[in-house]
This record gives structure tokens, C-alpha cells and sequence, in this order.
């Protein structure tokens, strides 16, 4: 049951026997000017701050001027895009070495494993099911079959505790928003139970039926837009409507909340974890076995800290915690005795951050980091450590899921430079073996990581992993893309991506920053970054840069710098904080509008990593550094391309539309020769759930624009 609860992804062989670097300039592409953006007369006093607004009207994403914007827009980008001579070559690139098997770990509920796969370029990763670990595969759960256009995806799976039903949840076109299905697992058949207006959690079991969280239905338009507000703990019984679910838990005193329900694995205990945001948790619990799920006491008190329940365990529960522990502890609770002197400590806080703890086989399987690196132990229940699962390298794994009763479990590994890895864990023995490798249509062995550590601003040391061929040249003008995130308590580990392969096969340099921000180094590492502290993670970015810069990998000429979401905002701040030491931005589904990004869908759960524009103090220091204002006249920033989707729902489309129209108006006339567009996915979210096929199409146009504007050469 341990999770962290996030809201909120090189081989030798050339392009092609003709597709190499070359010296020869790049034929010049015509653009011409931005398309105009109109502008209204709307401002807001902050404080005695007049701040202008002229691009609001953006922010009403049904509205039929909005969807012209889309259009005019994309046709600039694309049009831009469709003259780059080796566009196409990419994309086809990414098509061969895309299309390769994937498999996830299996996992196993009663008789049946289960297990997910893409056989190369499907849409969408199938369920399949199988009877026994040699039994044969066959179709579960296939999302490809739901939608024309790849666009329906499979989300969470919950399996009642007796195997025989199973809750699934589908999200359409990117959008958090999601419905909850049920099947009987042995016979296939579908269900008549649909639960609607759900995000961000699934079904938890109580006998057959479940407990879920969930909004009332949206009234109006903006479904996509609107403020999410009094989500509801219900129960729903099998063979009901959802109109006759049973209502455990609201609280409209605080309508800005998020609440999660669960349950053991043997129904003792149900849970509501409570959340005001991204960071800091409360839990409240009933006793199945003496009361009723709706007579809640409190666990523990919120929201300083992040618990987070593991489990159940001879009558007591099981718990992650960082109270008096920012690199994280395991604790059992007495309910009988819950106050925090009365916690019994089973795995104490240790030099290095505490991830994740699985109670599988009762044995206690604990995932470190240490140095942005995995760490796997096992330990009995009483706490004590009993062996260190030994890893390939450097990289992440996980697994280990299971219950108490299993003897077996799986868990994967993979690296930048290693696809996933799965393997099979014999509890009794204590032994590991291959259970299945990746056959990747490349060779990967003529690429290397590194991994270093170099010093910010104020000469704390961050670490930071290159990626590239082996022995490259450090004159300077090697082409490199930096990214980094730097947020919410998430770490950035390493992990394999078939998309970076055609940058390093034309000599690319891939860097990934481990900022302040992220949860790397626990709660310190994180606090360390947020709320006033934001511009550290800022200026870790841009020490980033300049290391890569001094140590001759690249050149502000050859440098490119990419994010997502939180990362987008990273990305956001450091060109416009530091033009001159980029030459492509690549902003993605970014948080870019600090004063008013709290006002959308999700965006109030985001204040306790951010502040708002509503408090004087917070206020203050957003204002200095929010991406959308504080692009100058005349500046020359770095070619971006902002990416994002019509049916994004988490980081509403509206920041970066803001964004591009500034920067169009205040940079392109005084620069025409440099691409500043924003490329706008149809049917498309902040990034989970995106079909394979979506997915190429943005990589392959990121890479084109990305090497075009670097002067990478592809023949």
C-alpha cells in the first residue's frame, strides 16, 4: 500500500547509413512573423501591485476565438516544423527503434499472474492474463480496442481480496478525469458498475464492493478548467448505481482537499488519507473489527509531515513517516495508543533516503536511494535487516508487491542506458533470477553515464548524470539538451528512454540535473527548494549549465534546456533569468502563470510547494520569478518550443498560451530569426495515457527543432 502520492517518463547504430554529422550549414527556413495575439484591457492589484493581464482571455479554453488561436498557432509551428529537412527522417528513426516488446513485472492475484505489454507500436500497453507462471498469455484488459485513435488508456487496477472481481479505470484523450469499471476475473465479463468524476485514486476493497473518492459532476463548460473542489469518500456495492453509493466521508469546511481511502489486506483497518496539497498528510482510520467505516479517528495529525500507511501487522499499523526523520522511517502504531511517543520504530531513519517499504512473504522489502541510485533490503518483521538484494548498477528498481502470504515476487531494474530488467525474487531462498530481458533492436554498448557532482550558487553540490558515446571530445561543441524538474518531493532517477536515443546517435549529450526541489536526498532536499526557497532550484539549474559550459561538453551555443510540468516552470524561469546561457528552451506542459495557476482545476493543491498570489509575503517572491511575467522587450531568449495539449486538466493549455503570445510580442520583432512557437496536441493531457503514436509525433518534432536550432546536421 505504500505509494508515494504524486499529481503529477543509446545505442551505437547512425540514423541511417547516410544520416551523419556535417559540417555543411543548414539551409535557413522562412517563418515569418507570429501570428498576432489580440489583447484585452484587464489587470489585478496585488498588494498595491497593478499587474496586466492582457492575455486572460486564453484562459476559456471552450471558447471559439481560443480554438482559432489553436489553429493559427499550430499552423505557424507546423509550418515552421515541415521545413526542417530531416524531420521526417527522425520520426522514421523513432518508429524502427520504437518498435520493440515491453513488458512490465508480472503480478499475482490467487492463480493468475498478470502482466502488461506493448509489442512494439501499439497505442496502448495491453493487460494480458494467464493461469499459473508457465501458463499461456491471453487478453485481459485491451485499451486499443476502446478507441479509434489510441486515445483511451488503461489507468489503476484494485482486485477484490478474494481475486474474483477487479476495478479498472479508463481516462480519455489525457484527462484526469477518470471512470471506474468492474469485471469478474475468471469469467471476463464486464460489469453494469460505472463510477464517474473521479481523479487521482481508484477503488480500495471491503468485501465486493469499494471505497473511492470523487468529485459531483462539473456544471458548465470549462470540465476541462474549472477549480476542483469537495471531493467525497463514497462506497460503492456491487450490482449498484452509483446514485445509491453510500457517502463515508466530506467535510465541506475545506473544500480545497484531497481525501484517499484504503484498506488492509485482511479489511481490519480502513483508512482516509488527508491531503491540503502536494506535501503533508493527516490519516484518519476506523477499526472493522469493532466499529463502522464512518466512525473515524484520527491516526495522525496533519500536515507537517508525509505518512503514509504500508500496512497492517498483528493488530497494529504499519507506517512511512518523516516525522523527526526527513530521510524517512518505518513505525507500527498501536490504535489503542496512537500518540507519537507510543511509536514503536521497526526500520529507524538511516543515512540515506527511505523510498518505499512492501510487506510481501512477511518480510519487509525497503527501497533506498542513495545518491540517486537504488538500494534494495530485506528485513524480518521485527525490523532487522537480513540481506541486501544486489542490483546490476546504477539505476531504479522497484517491485517487490505482493501479500503476506506469497513466497514470490518480481521487481525490474533499468538505467539510461539499460531497458527494463525483470526479475523473479524466491522469499524462502533469498535468490533472484532473470526472468526477462528487453531485446532492443540496437546496440547499447558504445554508451556511457556518468555521474557528477558540481556546486550551485551558494556551493552546495548537486549531482548531476551525463549520457553520452563513449569518449566524446570535451572541445566544447558537442550538442547537449539539460533537464531537470526540481519539485513536489519527486525524484529524477535513472531510467531508459528510447526517445533520447536519436540525440545520442548524432553525438548529443543528454544531462539530467538532480535539483533541490526533488525528494533525491528527503525532506531537507526538498524543503530546500520550495515555497521561498523556489529560485534554489533555479539557480542549481543555471550552475547546471554553466558546469556542462566549463567543463567543455558544450557551449551556450550548442546548449538546449527541457521540462516538464514543474519542470516547464523550471525551464520558464531559467531563460528568462538567463537568455544568454541557452539557445533552445523546450518549456512542456509548464506551470508558467505563478499568479494565477491556483485558480485552475488542481492548482490550489500545488500552494504548499508554491505559495500563492493571495498572500502578501508569497506574493513578493512569486512576482520575481513567475516565467509569464517577466519576459522583457526586446530580450533575446533562446528558440523555445513550448509543448502542451488541448486536454490538459492538470497544467491547464492557458499557461503556455500566455506565455508564447508574451513572448511573441515582446521578443519576435526584434529578433525574426528566432523560432518562438508553441506546438498544441489535439486530444491530448499532460502526458499519462498518451498513445505511442502521439508520442512519436511530439518526439520526433522536439528533436527536429531541438537539432535544427543546435545546428546538428542529419543527412
Amino acid at each position: 500500500m505504500s505509494k508515494k502520492l504524486v499529481y503529477f517518463i543509446f545505442p551505437s547504430l547512425l540514423l541511417t547509413a547516410c544520416m551523419t554529422n556535417s559540417k555543411k550549414s543548414l539551409p535557413s527556413i522562412s517563418f515569418g512573423q507570429a501570428p498576432m495575439t489580440k489583447t484585452v484591457d484587464i489587470s489585478d492589484d496585488y498588494f498595491g501591485a497593478k499587474i496586466d493581464d492582457p492575455y486572460r482571455w486564453l484562459e476559456y479554453d471552450t471558447a471559439a476565438d481560443v480554438a482559432e488561436w489553436v489553429k493559427k498557432q499550430n499552423e505557424y509551428t507546423f509550418g515552421y516544423l515541415n521545413q526542417i529537412p530531416f524531420r521526417n527522417k527522425i520520426k522514421s528513426r523513432l518508429e524502427k527503434i520504437w518498435n520493440y516488446a515491453k513488458y512490465s513485472s508480472p503480478f499475482k492475484k490467487g492463480d493468475n499472474y498478470f502482466f502488461y505489454k506493448n509489442d512494439g507500436l501499439q497505442n496502448q500497453s495491453v493487460l494480458y492474463i494467464q493461469k499459473g507462471i508457465k501458463g499461456k498469455p491471453k487478453v485481459f484488459i485491451d485499451p486499443n480496442a476502446l478507441s479509434i485513435d489510441g486515445t483511451v488508456s488503461l489507468g489503476g487496477l484494485s482486485f477484490s481480496h478474494d481475486n474474483k472481481y477487479v476495478a479498472y479505470s479508463l481516462g480519455k484523450a489525457g484527462s484526469d478525469w477518470q471512470e471506474i469499471f468492474v469485471m469478474e476475473v475468471e469469467t471476463g465479463k464486464k460489469l453494469d458498475d460505472k463510477i464517474e468524476w473521479t481523479k487521482f485514486g481508484g477503488a480500495s476493497w471491503r468485501g465486493n464492493g469499494f471505497y473511492y473518492s470523487r468529485y459531483d459532476k462539473p456544471v458548465g463548460k470549462n470540465i476541462l478548467s474549472a477549480a476542483n473542489k469537495f471531493q467525497k469518500v463514497y462506497f460503492h456495492q456491487i450490482g449498484q448505481s452509483q446514485d445509491k453509493d453510500r457517502l463515508i466521508y466530506q467535510n465541506p469546511k475545506y473544500p480545497l482537499r484531497y481525501y484517499w481511502p484504503s484498506v488492509t489486506e485482511d479489511e481490519d483497518f480502513f483508512f482516509i488519507n488527508i491531503s491540503e496539497g502536494t506535501s503533508g498528510g493527516e490519516i484518519w482510520y476506523s477499526d472493522l473489527k469493532k466499529g463502522k467505516d464512518t466512525e473515524l479517528s484520527l491516526l495522525v495529525k496533519g500536515f507537517e509531515n508525509n505518512p503514509s500507511v504500508v500496512e497492517s501487522h498483528n493488530g497494529k499499523i504499519l507506517l512511512i513517516t518523516d516525522h523527526q526523520a526527513p530521510k524517512y522511517k518505518l513505525v507500527a502504531i498501536d490504535p489503542l495508543n496512537t500518540a507519537i511517543e507510543n511509536w514503536q520504530t521497526l526500520i529507524p531513519e538511516g543515512k540515506h533516503l527511505l523510498e518505499w517499504v512492501n510487506l510481501t512473504g512477511n518480510k519487509f522489502f525497503a527501497g533506498y536511494q542513495q545518491d540517486v541510485s537504488s538500494h534494495i533490503y530485506q528485513y524480518n518483521l521485527d525490523g532487522k535487516q537480513e540481506k541486501e538484494i544486489k542490483l546490476p548498477g546504477i539505476g531504479t528498481s522497484g517491485g517487490f508487491g505482493g501479500t503476506k502470504t506469497d513466497m514470490e515476487t518480481f521487481y525490474q531494474f533499468t538505467s539510461f542506458t539499460v531497458p527494463n530488467i525483470i526479475y523473479r525474487y524466491d522469499i524462502a531462498s533469498g535468490i533472484s533470477e532473470l526472468f526477462k530481458t528487453i531485446d532492443f533492436p540496437t546496440d547499447l554498448n558504445d554508451y556511457e553515464t556518468k555521474q557528477v557532482f558540481y556546486p550551485s550558487k551558494d556551493g552546495t553540490k548537486i549531482p548531476m548524470f551525463i549520457i553520452s558515446k563513449k569518449g566524446i571530445e570535451l572541445d566544447g561543441n558537442n550538442p547537449t539538451v539539460l533537464y531537470g524538474y526540481g519539485g513536489f518531493n519527486i525524484s529524477i532517477t535513472p531510467s531508459f528512454s528510447t526517445s533520447n536515443i536519436v540525440f545520442l546517435e548524432q553525438g548529443g549529450v543528454y544531462a539530467i540535473a538532480n535539483l533541490r526541489g526533488g525528494g533525491e536526498y528527503g525532506e531537507d532536499w526538498h524543503k530546500a527548494g520550495m515555497l521561498e526557497k523556489k529560485q534554489t532550484v533555479f539557480n542549481d539549474f543555471i550552475a547546471a549549465a554553466e558546469y556542462l559550459i566549463n567543463e567543455k561538453y558544450t557551449s551556450n551555443q550548442k546548449l538546449a534546456i527541457k521540462g516538464r510540468s514543474n519542470g516547464g516552470l523550471l525551464v520558464g524561469a531559467a531563460m528568462t533569468q538567463r537568455p544568454d546561457l541557452f539557445k533552445v528552451a523546450l518549456p512542456g506542459v509548464g506551470v508558467l502563470d505563478m499568479l494565477r495557476y491556483h485558480k485552475s482545476t488542481v492548482g490550489w493543491g500545488w500552494a504548499v510547494e508554491y505559495g500563492k498570489s493571495d498572500v502578501k509575503q508569497e506574493f513578493d517572491y512569486l512576482i520575481k520569478y513567475s516565467p509569464l511575467h517577466n519576459i522583457k522587450n526586446a530580450v533575446k531568449y533562446p528558440a523555445t518550443l513550448i509543448t502542451t495539449g488541448d486536454h490538459d486538466d492538470r497544467v491547464v493549455p492557458s499557461h503556455s498560451f500566455k506565455f508564447i503570445s508574451t513572448l511573441q510580442a515582446k521578443a519576435s520583432a526584434k529578433n525574426p530569426n528566432i523560432p518562438y512557437m508553441v506546438r498544441i496536441d489535439t486530444n491530448a493531457g499532460h502526458g499519462a495515457g498518451k498513445p505511442t503514436s502521439k508520442l512519436i509525433e511530439e518526439e520526433a518534432d522536439v528533436w527536429a527543432f531541438v537539432m535544427y536550432n543546435l545546428g546538428v546536421d542529419i543527412k
